[in-house]
């Protein structure tokens, strides 16, 4: 998933080389930096979920309530995150954000000591604020470290490390997270002999997040140290009036931010219950740490389809592209659930393809000819984000309910659809 644009505040422009020079040049390479290390620590949770749901022996739904936990943080915490934003300024806030991240990364230690399943999701809903607060503050900082002409290109590039740190850093997290181990068996096995495994399987998580939170520490005292470069640049207060009108109003808002709630719940329900879906004997019958390599494929899928969507944008309408992607992903998903083997599984995980220009697509399309309203369009759009808590969960419960993988795919197919349908609406109407 890209990191979300500025949610209710904006910036005023950088007012040239005096105002930051080297300190200027640093903090934007710092956060290309950050750019890379927040995609991966977002979307580890899909490798989190095939990891614990044999680990703590959970159905599918129970599963999934890692992205429950994780994603519930942006309904909580966005406007609250844009209001610290408005009083401490941009680095103050991504220091803030980082030792937010760093404490629950290490709530992850004491969680795998004593392999409590509701302690890791404790500590994921700590990661999700904190990487609430980082975001909130992400994209606006992009925009002002440099002239206002080249804000897109430099906020496109820094997407594009978004995306790198997602394949690279869920590819090698399967190495490390997953192995092969075979699970316990809880019908013969003791407690004893249970909670052994359990704490075994955890001890490579808590090692992972304790780096992690030291790795958010030294970069919080880094930027810390350039916390007076964007002090010119002061983040406007946020603005909650008219918010609700235009929600209740706005039918252009209204149809973006149910789609926007759809596309980040698919595309996390797909990429949390892949390795699952791998792993059915129907499919590949694929082991954990096989399976989630090739997570990181579905992610690296929308990479590729970042890249190639500008030339692509260029050509044809933004609706109609949304709902050419929004078929592609129908196509492959009805393709996937028809078919077994190795065809299956790889049409699932190009999805990903076809993923990868709809977050910037429906957002664009949402907040089209808001003008002076769109910090407010803006708002209500991210805080759909919200999705990737829901929708996940729901294509967990259906597969507990109809016994089959595969008949959860109508989830995520239901929500294409619509997202589909709403490219085609946008590409023949005029803005509001």
């Amino acid at each position: 998933m890209a990191l979300a644009p500025n949610i209710v505040t904006s910036a005023e422009p950088d007012q040239g080389p005096g105002r930051g020079g080297g300190s200027t040049r640093v903090v934007l390479i710092l956060a290309f930096a950050v750019f890379f290390l927040l995609g991966g620590v977002t979307n580890i949770n899909d490798l989190l979920v095939g990891k614990f749901k044999p680990m703590f022996h959970l159905t599918h739904a129970e599963a999934n309530l890692v992205q429950m936990a994780f994603f519930i943080a942006y309904g909580a915490f966005s406007i609250p995150a844009g209001i610290i934003m408005s009083k401490l300024g941009y680095i103050r806030t991504f220091v803030l954000g980082f030792i937010i991240v760093a404490a629950a990364a290490f709530l992850f230690i004491p969680a795998s000591a004593a392999a409590s399943y509701p302690g890791f999701l404790a500590a994921l809903f700590c990661i999700g604020a904190g990487i609430t607060v980082l975001q909130v503050a992400m994209n606006p900082v992009i925009t002002t470290l440099g002239p206002i002409e080249t804000s897109h290109s430099r906020l496109t590039f820094a997407q594009s490390f978004n995306s790198i740190g997602v394949t690279l850093m869920v590819y090698g997290g399967a190495s490390f997270l997953l192995g092969d181990s075979k699970p316990i068996d809880p019908e013969t096995a003791t407690e004893a002999q249970i909670q052994a495994y359990r704490v075994a399987e955890g001890a490579s998580i808590g090692t992972a997040y304790m780096w992690l939170g030291v790795l958010m520490l030294a970069i919080a005292a880094v930027f810390w140290m350039y916390r007076s470069t964007l002090d010119h640049a002061k983040a406007e207060d946020v603005k909650l009036e008219g918010t609700w009108d235009l929600l209740t109003h706005n039918r252009r808002v209204q149809l973006g931010a149910l789609c926007l709630f759809l596309y980040v719940g698919a595309e996390v329900a797909i990429g949390s219950n892949l390795i699952a879906y791998l792993g059915d004997k129907s499919v590949m019958g694929l082991g954990l740490q096989a399976a989630g390599k090739l997570v990181a494929i579905y992610w690296l899928g929308s990479l590729v389809g970042r890249l190639l969507g500008a030339f692509i944008l260029r050509l044809a309408k933004p609706g109609r592209v949304l709902a050419g992607f929004a078929a592609g992903a129908i196509s492959l998903i009805i393709l996937s659930a028809v078919t077994t083997g190795a065809l299956s599984g790889w049409a699932l995980i190009f999805v990903g393809f076809c993923n990868s220009l709809m977050f910037p697509t429906i957002f664009s399309l949402g907040t089209e000819g808001l003008g002076e309203r769109t910090p407010q369009g803006s708002g209500i759009l991210c805080t759909a984000i919200i999705g990737g808590a829901i929708v996940p969960y729901l294509f967990g419960l259906m597969t507990d309910m109809s016994g089959d993988i595969r008949v959860a795919l109508a989830v995520p197919l239901v929500c294409y659809a619509t997202i589909a349908g709403f490219g085609l609406w946008a590409s023949r109407r005029a803005t509001a």
